[in-house]
């Protein structure tokens, strides 16, 4: 049979991910079916049943109908959950006992891009596999069989255990959200209905030109609707979802961001009071406040590699309760399944708030405070943007300095700390910070502009 090739920037490392009309195409999604239907029936393990979703995106329509294609036509019987957050696909694989899952998802990518995100069964599918449903679709080596395609609605099943969550008898006050026009419009709504307290949502209409914001909740200009909404109604927090439901923004009572390594250490107080010693795993970009805390608190703390299937693969392999990155991707195995959902982290925050007796700003100035950057993305071409980091790391190793390279380079110095590394999902690299004061941070911020000068790029102001 005719082999299939992709476009050299879309196979990534955790998901496949491009530009729809440029990079990415049904013929595309088509060939993903095709290929990952292949897969399940040669080396699954459970049923040969693929749960199949999309988010709100214009183009998710025709490529979720490709998929489904390539998918029952390598004998894969497809169950069609429709429109709807990345967790909720996640969710019907466990609720439906499936073999697999794939999300038709941009995430929080721009407008004109999509995507894929995988399941292997109840297991994340990244890397190697990623790589490995690459060439067998060049190769055409696909099985042929004629499997079935149905819809099936999990909204309300995932809703309840959603809702479920939160303890009997917790007292909320005023509880804000936008979800960005994003995927997980339709079932916040939903479950706000099954929960106490008073709850005002905006944007919460899905609609796939975004005409609010940009639906990432870890740009600090994407939450300034929420923060409005929140000094407005005197809410005692605010919350933001990214555009397929995965990843949160929290705003305080104050009107204070809250960045998702900060949040991390709050919930982790809850699971290691219960899990005494339990392993908690954040990804390189995360403050050194977090990973502290977590060992205050009688936790293991990990630093790992930023990516949601690097860290769920991680959190399995290590039977870890809590993970968490700080683009927003908070994951519980307490509890929960051990994917990161955005909507589940919510109601665990809200316990967390119904049980304090004190509100989110002051629970937050209990931990210590250094002063940090958000994280910095900002251009570098595909094709140079690891080598960018490969450049940087050798010539800080050739000068003693101190390096991780557990993923990109995080370099420890007398001011702080700083990060660089490479986006897995865009042309793009990425920055961080985090300094004991204001001119430690400022000192930091002239290495990295420094060291990124000498491969050629400059730092954004």
């Amino acid at each position: 049979m005719a082999g299939h090739k992709f476009h050299h920037t879309v196979l990534r490392e955790y998901d496949i991910r491009g530009t729809v009309g440029q990079t990415l195409s049904a013929l595309d999604a088509h060939a993903i079916g095709r290929a990952f239907g292949t897969l399940v029936v040669r080396e699954g393990k459970g049923p040969k049943v693929v749960c199949v979703g999309y988010d709100g995106r214009l183009s998710s329509p025709e490529l979720e109908a490709g998929l489904v294609r390539g998918l029952t036509e390598s004998g894969v019987d497809v169950v069609r959950i429709g429109l709807g957050p990345t967790p909720m696909l996640y969710f019907s694989v466990f609720h439906l006992k499936a073999g697999g899952g794939i999300m038709v998802t941009g995430s929080h990518n721009p407008k004109d891009q999509n995507g894929f995100k995988f399941m292997f069964g109840t297991h994340s599918f990244f890397g190697e596999d990623i790589t490995r449903l690459g060439k067998l679709a060049s190769a055409g080596d696909y099985v042929s069989g004629a499997g079935t395609a149905k819809e099936v609605r999990v909204n309300e099943a995932y809703v309840d255990t959603l809702a479920a969550a939160l303890p009997k008898g917790i007292s909320l006050g005023t509880v804000a959200w936008d979800p960005g026009n994003g995927a997980a419009g339709e079932v916040l709504q939903a479950l706000v209905r099954k929960l106490p307290g008073k709850h005002v949502l905006i944007n919460e209409k899905i609609d796939g030109h975004f005409p609010a914001h940009h639906p990432d909740p870890t740009v600090a200009e994407n939450l300034v609707q929420l923060q409005d909404l929140v000094k407005a109604n005197k809410a005692v927090v605010g919350i933001g979802l990214d555009g397929d439901g995965d990843r949160i923004g929290v705003v305080d009572d104050q009107t204070g961001i809250l960045w998702a390594d900060m949040l991390l250490a709050l919930l982790a107080r809850e699971v290691l009071a219960a899990r005494p010693g339990a392993q908690v795993i954040a990804d390189v970009k995360s403050s050194s406040v977090l990973f502290d805390e977590i060992t205050r608190l009688g936790g293991k703390p990990l630093m790992w590699k930023t990516g949601h299937a690097l860290i769920k693969s991680k959190m399995a392999e290590l039977n870890a309760p809590l993970a968490g990155e700080l683009s927003g991707h908070i994951f519980f195995a307490d509890r929960y399944f051990g994917y990161d959902d955005a909507l589940y982290a919510a109601i665990r925050l809200l316990s967390l708030l119904g049980t304090a007796g004190k509100p989110l700003s002051r629970i937050r100035s209990e931990l210590p405070g250094l002063v940090n950057t958000p994280e910095l993305r900002f251009f570098c071409a595909e094709e140079r943007k690891f080598a960018v980091v490969d450049e940087v790391r050798d010539r800080l190793k050739a000068k003693g300095a101190k390096v991780s390279d557990i993923d990109g380079v995080r370099v420890t110095t007398a001011d702080g700390w700083w990060l660089l590394r490479a986006s897995n999902t865009q042309a793009a690299l990425i920055a961080r910070a985090e300094a004991k004061d204001q001119p430690a941070l400022v000192r930091l911020r002239m290495e990295v502009s420094r060291e990124l000068g000498l491969s050629g790029v400059k730092l954004p102001d």
